[in-house]
């Protein structure tokens, strides 16, 4: 990115602000107001009414609904006379808008009026007897008559009473002794009363009444919104449009606020592509001629000495020079600011920008981690899953989520959500698994990798290869780290606050898998029995030699000397190196409980027997099968297995039994597949706190170009 400066006499003012927007290549550096003698501008003229224009616009549209999908192209649309066609839309819509809402009030007027006229005729009662005694107190309302009836027969204020009941009304006729002996009575029964209206005659004729003219009111109203509807499809094109240009003209109109201007003379910075800087000064050019000063003031290239930047001065109003040095003495420094980011990764790779502004967006200085999150998250979440089943679930479920819904957002993160799924799936065909179960050969022989529910010796060497993925990605990470600093700093700068990790983070591993104290660790790192030696991986590695251990130690310790040359206080962090490669092993624990939870469903469900082959799920066997052996054993006969022999192609089940579990089994299941989504949050909580955390700070600016993206006008 190159930041531009334009300098010019106020006259041309509105020639450049037309050029760039019509350009849109300048994500414009806002003034700050620090230049001495310069202020931000004012408003060009129009920018009130424009505004005003759109408010008007916006409001009508949210009330008439309007969406762009909906409406469809605008290219028929015309501005012309546009101010005198948005008044008239705008008093024939609020005159609408008016009486749907005059009619919406009344029509919930009405149906309360109808709730409580409802009761009343549930009586049975005509409603001037509801009122208007002198010697009997009354109360009309839902409740327990029965209750009512208990209570007042034992009130010793009572002197007689009658109570009348319908389906869910009830009505208390009482001669009190005292004034309130009623209320008193029945304050402790479950009773809500009702107002009752100074009226007459019978309330079923009422309900009639208030229900046709419930539905009068049904029928204007929606008379009304069809006359708003027709509004719609007649105008809403031209509103569309219309908020576009108004949008577009309020940008423009807006433009000096930005700019640093004197009495005479502006002056505006921004960023530009490199590449695109040239044709940025070829416009301009011929659009103003020979009125304007325009400068490469900075060049956003990072080598080791920082940015690589032009430095040069313009004239401003009345000679005063503003210099762009960045700082130098002699002239008012150029706004300050760091370059916008434009992120382009390929479509692929692009709906995982979504994790990465999770964060935050890369700074322009920064490697932007897009494309690491997409080759290490998806490889952990399939690994810890392995599910063919679940794989096709999640993915199903991603796809979804992005047919359905159109915010970008959501999208993305279906296509993430997919992605994991397709991942899962094939770790599942590695691992010979669907839905926790082992249906199918890998190729006419056992599938190439087990998870270690089973086999100890499978779980103890995927601690191991957890290990070792740690290992790996922090490497990269503090990699990055390094040319990073390289580049913004020195080579000394990054040996000292890189380097020295990289030291330790090599040298305490490197000692762990090196035979030096062999006998304090544990057998399956290293040794004969070492994963990577014997079983379930045999390549062979049985640990590096003591020498090679030793010089591990040396390099840690050579990390902690010339991290204490730079800030000293990190070296309590020295372990960080060892325990954040460790944190990589809650990828083996995710892997090994989703893995027990769907056996846990299975077994419930199937059951399963021991003999001396193994374990083995009864799904293929007939009701009450006895597996034959000294060392046989049914661990769990399963619900599948009671009942009614059936055969059911390869599978033999009890009728009764396999019906009844089958909630059981797809509840077991969906409560796996969503606690199993969880390894998601453990895969990319050691992206952000482990990998992140070595090289990625962001902050940066997402690039904005001075402009609009029409949808509904051209330029013309």
């Amino acid at each position: 990115m190159s930041k531009v400066s334009v300098t010019g006499a106020k006259s041309v003012m509105d020639e450049v602000i037309e050029t760039m927007h019509d350009l849109h290549l300048v994500h414009i550096t806002d003034y700050d107001g620090t230049w001495d003698g310069f202020e931000p501008g004012d408003s060009l003229e129009g920018a009130d009414e424009t505004s005003s224009m759109l408010v008007t616009v916006r409001a009508i549209e949210s009330t008439l609904d309007i969406s762009g999908d909906e409406v469809g192209s605008t290219a028929a649309a015309s501005l012309d006379n546009a101010e005198e066609k948005l008044e008239e839309i705008r008093t024939e819509i609020n005159k609408l808008d008016d009486r749907r809402d005059e009619l919406r009030g009344r029509q919930r007027e009405i149906q309360e009026q109808l709730d409580q006229t409802e009761l009343f005729a549930d009586l049975g009662l005509d409603l001037d007897l509801l009122w208007g005694y002198d010697s009997l107190s009354v109360r009309v309302g839902e409740g327990d008559a029965g209750a009512i009836d208990a209570t007042l027969a034992e009130s010793d204020d009572i002197d007689a009473y009658e109570i009348f009941s319908g389906d869910k009304s009830v009505a208390v006729f009482a001669r009190e002794q005292a004034e309130g002996a009623l209320e008193d009575a029945i304050v402790g029964v479950p009773f809500t009363a009702y107002e009752v209206p100074e009226a007459s005659g019978d309330p079923a004729s009422n309900v009639a009444e208030l229900e046709r003219e419930h539905e009068q009111i049904a029928t204007k109203l929606e008379r009304t919104e069809s006359e708003i509807e027709e509004l719609r499809l007649e105008h809403g094109s031209f509103l569309l449009a219309l908020e576009e240009k108004l949008s577009v003209d309020a940008q423009k109109y807006e433009a000096p606020l930005r700019f640093a201007t004197t009495k005479r003379s502006f002056v505006v910075e921004g960023w530009v592509p490199t590449e695109k800087y040239e044709a940025f000064v070829s416009e301009l050019d011929q659009a103003v001629g020979d009125r304007l000063e325009i400068e490469e003031i900075e060049r956003a290239a990072y080598t080791s000495s920082g940015h690589t930047a032009h430095h040069e001065e313009t004239a401003a109003d009345g000679g005063q020079e503003v210099a762009t040095d960045g700082g130098t003495d002699g002239g008012v420094v150029t706004v300050d600011d760091e370059p916008p980011v434009i992120q382009r990764n390929p479509n692929i790779i692009g709906p995982f920008e979504l994790l990465v502004k999770a964060v935050n967006r890369p700074k322009y200085s920064e490697f932007d981690p897009t494309i690491a999150i997409f080759l290490t998250f998806p490889l952990f979440f399939g690994f810890m899953i392995g599910d063919i089943g679940y794989g096709i679930l999640y993915a199903t479920i991603g796809y979804g989520v992005v047919a359905k819904f159109e915010s970008q957002g959501l999208v993305d993160f279906g296509k993430i959500v997919a992605w994991l799924g397709v991942f899962a799936a094939i770790f599942g065909v590695l691992y010979g698994e669907i839905l926790g179960l082992h249906f199918f050969e890998w190729f006419g022989a056992h599938p190439p990798i087990e998870k270690g529910i089973s086999d100890v010796m499978w779980a103890k060497a995927w601690l191991v290869v957890a290990v070792l993925a740690g290992w790996v990605h922090l490497n990269v990470g503090y990699i990055l780290s390094f040319i990073e600093e390289i580049q913004l700093h020195s080579a000394k700068e990054a040996v000292v606050e890189t380097g020295s990790w990289l030291l330790m983070l090599n040298g305490i591993w490197v000692f762990i898998f090196s035979k030096l104290f062999d006998g304090s660790k544990p057998e399956f790192i290293v040794g004969s029995e070492a994963a990577l030696n014997g079983s379930p991986f045999e390549l062979g590695f049985a640990g590096f030699p003591s020498i090679v251990g030793l010089v591990g130690i040396v390099a840690f310790l050579l990390g902690v000397g010339i991290l204490l040359t730079g800030p000293w206080f990190e070296v309590v962090e020295a372990v960080a190196p060892f325990t954040h490669t460790l944190s990589y092993t809650r990828l083996t624990a995710v892997l090994l409980a989703k893995a027990g939870m769907a056996l846990a469903v299975n077994l419930l469900y199937w059951g399963a027997y021991n003999d001396e082959e193994g374990f083995h799920y009864m799904y293929d066997y007939e009701p009450g099968y006895e597996p034959h052996g000294e060392e046989a054993e049914v661990v769990f006969g399963g619900i599948a297995n009671m009942g009614t022999e059936m055969t059911l192609g390869p599978l033999q089940l009890g009728l009764e039994g396999a019906l009844l579990g089958l909630p059981v089994l797809i509840l077991g299941h969906i409560v796996v597949l969503a606690i199993g989504g969880t390894a998601a949050i453990q895969a990319i909580r050691l992206e952000y706190f482990e990998f992140f955390e070595k090289f990625y700070e962001g902050g940066g600016k997402n690039y904005q170009p001075f402009g609009y993206d029409r949808e509904y006008t051209t330029d013309n």
